[in-house]
């Protein structure tokens, strides 16, 4: 027999989450399906795990970077430990019971819509029928087709934030966040990484500056940074992997770490069966209110491939949610920031200057070295480092673009963020006060270098 719901959720990550918490306390009867674990990829494999294992090795930079400190040591079996509690032992049973306690019905397997009008969705040996199904299930890590990369040792993020051992060598695949953040890392406790980037920058889809200014982080950090390159073939040499690469180089490592992207995970939903189409990449187009169809399914999180980011599928869960309930709201992902927890932090918000240069924007920009004009580089730092950029559009006098690659950059980026997405006028920036001696000080340096 069918067991009826208001609402069914497809994936409990943090979309998922947000979307089924927000019915629950409507009072609504919902049911969420879970294959995995409750927290999804963020809290036990990506997010979470990642920036408690940076932590550590930071602390010990920043000990290096404050006088009259004594440098600490890092206690790889104490931040294991630490890393281990923070992903919960990999164990969701509180979860679970929690969200039970809030009403819901916990399914734990694998979902499969299996009809329409209503919405069926099969899930176990369990039918469950709902007005309204959220998919939520998330994106995988993309595997290149490489020759020879089924036969030595890979990590894709899930294998990279639970290692039990530092490797003593290690490729990593991807000049993004996972590239990035887990190089830096494994080099700071003591791993020969090469970094290894197919197009010509580090992340790439931010301003060719960031790509360089975060290249020459991670080289004075001992990373091998290899742009323009790609792995051709990857064999085993008696007990050794070798990684050969399309430039005619070689370099012999440990392990493989794979971050070159992610895809939607749609596969096996039975999507095509009832008539639902997905985009190229497998994910589930929606509209500003996270619907897939007129007639209740809707998506949220990584599966739309609006944009990998938590916080977006969080949002999106909120908006859907409140959609379903009767709000009227629409999703504007204009000032969304995108971070990267690298040391020095990387962080940007709004348009890059290609994308306002493809809308015709009358673009003025702006670079400062906040050393040069700020005080708080230098009582945060014995050698400070830091760079802020600004992006206007002169026609309407207001920011369209930020981005910074310096300490704590992913706090103090939101400031360029809410301007952008209020479309706060340049004159009423520029009036600002900030406090002394902060990093946000910098905007005004950098409002004020704009060729308006």
């Amino acid at each position: 027999m069918d067991e009826q719901f208001d609402a069914v959720v497809v994936g409990m990550g943090p979309g998922g989450e947000v979307a089924s918490s927000r019915l629950l306390a409507a009072g609504r009867r919902v049911a969420v399906v879970e294959r995995e674990l409750i927290g999804g990829e963020c809290g036990y494999w990506a997010c979470i795990p990642s920036k408690t294992l940076i932590r550590s090795p930071e602390v010990r930079a920043e000990a290096r970077q404050a006088a009259g400190v004594s440098v600490p040591t890092v206690d790889w079996p104490e931040l294991r430990a630490y890393r281990d509690k923070m992903i919960r032992h990999l164990d969701d049973s509180r979860q679970v019971t929690g969200y039970e306690e809030q009403g819901a019905t916990v399914v734990k397997g694998t979902a499969r819509l299996v009809g329409r009008d209503p919405w069926r969705v099969a899930a176990g040996d369990r039918t469950l029928t709902a007005g309204h199904v959220i998919v939520a299930t998330g994106s995988a890590a993309v595997r290149p087709p490489v020759d020879g990369l089924d036969r030595v040792p890979v990590w894709t993020n899930r294998e990279a934030t639970t290692l039990r051992e530092i490797p003593s060598r290690a490729v990593l695949v991807g000049g993004s966040a996972v590239g990035v953040e887990l190089g830096q890392f494994l080099a700071r406790m003591g791993c020969a990484v090469t970094l290894v980037q197919r197009g010509p920058r580090l992340v790439r889809r931010e301003e060719p500056r960031v790509g360089e200014l975060v290249a020459g982080h991670l080289r004075a950090d001992g990373i091998d940074v290899r742009t323009g390159c790609q792995l051709a073939a990857v064999r085993r040499d008696d007990a050794e992997t070798v990684v050969d690469l399309d430039d005619g180089t070689s370099v012999r490592t440990d392990v493989v770490v794979l971050g070159a992207g992610r895809e939607a995970r749609t596969g096996g939903l039975g999507l095509a069966e009832l008539g639902i189409e997905t985009g190229g990449r497998g994910e589930l187009p929606i509209d500003g209110q996270g619907r897939v169809t007129d007639d209740g399914l809707w998506a949220v999180g990584d599966v739309t491939g609006v944009a990998m980011f938590t916080h977006v599928a969080q949002y999106q869960g909120r908006v859907v949610a409140d959609t379903i309930l009767g709000k009227d709201r629409t999703a504007d992902y204009t000032g969304v920031p995108r971070v990267v927890f690298a040391d020095p932090e990387i962080a940007a918000v709004g348009l890059t200057s290609a994308q306002a240069q493809a809308r015709g924007l009358d673009l003025a920009t702006a670079e400062v070295d906040l050393p040069t004009v700020l005080a708080r580089p230098w009582t945060y730092q014995t050698e400070p480092a830091g760079t802020l950029g600004l992006l206007a559009d002169r026609g309407r006098g207001v920011l369209v673009g930020a981005w910074a690659v310096a300490p704590l950059a992913a706090e103090w980026i939101h400031q360029a963020g809410l301007a952008i997405r209020a479309g706060i006028p340049l004159t009423t920036l520029l009036d600002g006060v900030a406090q002394f001696p902060t990093f946000s000080q910098g905007y005004l340096n950098a409002l004020e270098a704009l060729s308006l």
